[in-house]
């Protein structure tokens, strides 16, 4: 690929610039390293009509933006966009150690671009197609549980129940306490069972069944005690409700 001397103002991020990029030691470190070396990796651009798309080197391109640098070295690709989205995706993809939340947002963006469907995506990734559409639907997850898996405090699966439950004031209280604490997927799923059985009763009069399950058996609801963590039956378990603004108080005197 032909390497050119580009002007910043002349790149563009593209649709799907990549979340949370710019936050950490890493990002200031990368800043410190072109401060005092330069742009030692060309960035990777594609052309379209007049424009020059940026493929990879978002993380660069931020930090050459924050130096005030005003030209950057980037390697020029041509071709049909087919192509150009399969080498994106590939270039992008296999990048140094993404976080779980950078996958999903490069597995979504090469499905969005429409040059590589599912099934292709699944074998390039030795994962099944509905492992895909799991990582796809992850980034319709709230933002706080996403920026907490993306920061390595709190491992997918355990995310995955706190996601599911809609009172934000009480995600964030337990996303604290799983963040502090080391929460479980079992844990966690122990919390979700426990808020899902505090909601009003039209709530679960009213919602969809699920195809292609049975009828549950009903059973008792379980929860964590907030003072030993062990997981007990509510039914053993003291009654002690909170409102939003309590929560915030007991949030904020934890942190204290």
């Amino acid at each position: 690929m032909e390497v050119k001397e580009l002007l910043v103002s002349q790149i563009e991020r593209g649709e799907h610039e990549e979340r949370f990029d710019y936050e950490g030691d890493e990002f200031e470190d990368l800043v410190a390293s072109i401060s005092r070396d330069g742009v030692l990796e060309p960035l990777i651009v594609k052309v379209d009509g007049d424009r020059f798309v940026l493929v990879n080197g978002h993380r660069r391109l931020r930090a050459c933006e924050r130096l005030g640098i005003g030209v950057v070295p980037c390697k020029v690709q041509e071709g049909d966009a087919a192509t150009m989205a399969r080498v994106e995706f590939v270039v992008n993809l296999f990048r140094k150690d993404p976080t779980p939340v950078e996958l999903a947002v490069r597995i979504a963006k090469a499905a969005e671009s429409g040059s590589i469907d599912l099934a292709e995506l699944a074998k390039g990734l030795q994962r099944s197609t509905e492992w895909v559409k799991r990582q796809m639907a992850m980034l319709e997850w709230p933002e706080d549980v996403l920026r907490q898996i993306h920061a390595g405090k709190i491992s997918v699966a355990a995310a995955a129940n706190l996601a599911r439950v809609t009172d934000e004031a009480y995600r964030r209280f337990l996303l604290g306490n799983a963040v502090v604490n080391g929460a479980t997927a079992r844990t966690t799923a122990a919390w979700l069972q426990q808020w899902e059985a505090g909601q009003p009763a039209a709530v679960a009069v009213e919602a969809e069944p699920v195809e292609g399950q049975a009828a549950a058996v009903p059973m008792v609801p379980q929860g964590p005690c907030l003072c030993c963590k062990g997981i007990h039956r509510t039914d053993e378990m003291s009654h002690v409700p909170l409102c939003a603004r309590c929560i915030q108080r007991v949030m904020h005197l934890s942190e204290g």
